[in-house]
């Protein structure tokens, strides 16, 4: 069966976060949703770069795809001959994107990309510039949605599926990763209950994840962090189905903080665990969890909720953005290029070399 052809994807794909102009880069806020719907538009590379760094833009596929756009936006003012005198030109904005979110390997990915073709462009960089930012943003939704087939094709029927922060059409170019099978699973009717961990201290899957799905009129059941290892408890969930922000060359997998404790309670309970990402995400480079760099963010931001303190002062926080859940804790890995299950080095190196 080609699962893919089960899919209606005009009713399960209704959102764009990132919106390219011709002059300027639209980026849907997703520091505002779900109350306020609202673009922020950015002129130059240093207001993406903000923009990543501020969680304007957030997931790792929408953050390469950002990026991408970014060079193109570093290149407006420029004068060069070629690709190559335009490259040493271009190289401290290219830098000061990277710089912007270190552990989301994608932005790195991208922005590589982006300078090879700027390495063999001709006189027409700048175009060729366009053309592979573009080429990066719909390559991804046309893996999301192959993803989103691969993935819904492990689930039984009839299953419960638990999710972590948000990994659907807001952090990618569209149809999402983990969102994607999700939603593929719905349309399948291969999926019977979707929950969201809420995603402290962001609050991703409380303000962005029940609110996507809403947009797309499935149901979603909010639950807090704390609730996941019961829930589980309970029977109520069969997959524990998660994004990544960097895969290495073992399987191990950088996500959004609370991932792990997720793939520790599904193991205790039986319940499987799937990591879902583009292929960009796998870092071969990395042998494992151990060399990733965890971004730490302002402790401010757990203390308090929606702008309200909640927090006496003088009290100090820890806030580590993301662990690393080991690759012994993971059922399956989705990619474009297929499933690999039960992951280790020797079958991720089957797979990408």
């Amino acid at each position: 069966m080609n699962a893919s052809t089960d899919i209606d994807y005009a009713r399960y794909d209704h959102i764009r976060p990132i919106l390219w102009t011709g002059d300027s880069l639209q980026l849907l806020d997703q520091r505002k949703l779900p109350f306020v719907v609202e673009h922020v538009e950015c002129r130059g590379s240093d207001a993406v770069a903000e923009a990543i760094h501020a969680l304007t833009v957030r997931g790792a596929p929408a953050i390469g795809i950002a990026a991408a756009w970014g060079v193109v936006l570093a290149a407006a003012g420029v004068q060069a001959a070629d690709g190559a005198q335009a490259l040493a030109k271009l190289e401290p904005a290219l830098q000061r994107l990277n710089a912007a979110r270190p552990t989301a390997v994608n932005l790195a990915w991208a922005l590589a990309r982006m300078r090879r073709a700027l390495a063999l462009a001709g006189a027409d960089w700048q175009q060729v510039l366009v053309t592979e930012a573009q080429a990066i943003a719909d390559e991804d939704l046309a893996a999301n949605r192959h993803m989103g087939a691969l993935g819904a094709g492990l689930i039984e029927a009839g299953s419960g599926v638990l999710t972590h922060c948000n990994t659907g059409s807001l952090a990618t170019a569209g149809f999402g990763t983990a969102l994607g099978v999700i939603r593929a699973g719905m349309a399948q009717q291969r999926i019977a209950k979707v929950f969201a961990g809420e995603t402290r201290p962001w609050l991703q899957g409380a303000r962005l994840t029940v609110w996507e799905l809403q947009q797309d009129g499935i149901d979603a059941t909010l639950i807090a962090d704390s609730a996941a290892a019961h829930l589980m408890k309970t029977g109520a969930v069969q997959w524990v189905i998660v994004g990544a922000d960097r895969i290495c060359a073992n399987g191990d997998t950088a996500n959004k903080i609370g991932t792990y404790q997720l793939a520790i309670a599904a193991r205790h309970h039986g319940v499987k665990f799937m990591v879902v990402a583009p292929s960009s995400t796998v870092d071969m480079d990395t042998a494992d969890g151990g060399q990733i760099e965890i971004e730490q963010r302002d402790p401010g931001e757990l203390y308090g909720v929606g702008g309200t303190r909640t927090v006496a002062e003088g009290i100090a926080a820890w806030n580590p953005v993301f662990d690393v859940t080991p690759g012994s804790l993971i059922d399956a890995i989705v990619t474009e290029r297929g499933v690999i299950l039960n992951p280790t080095a020797v079958n991720m190196r089957a797979a990408f070399g």
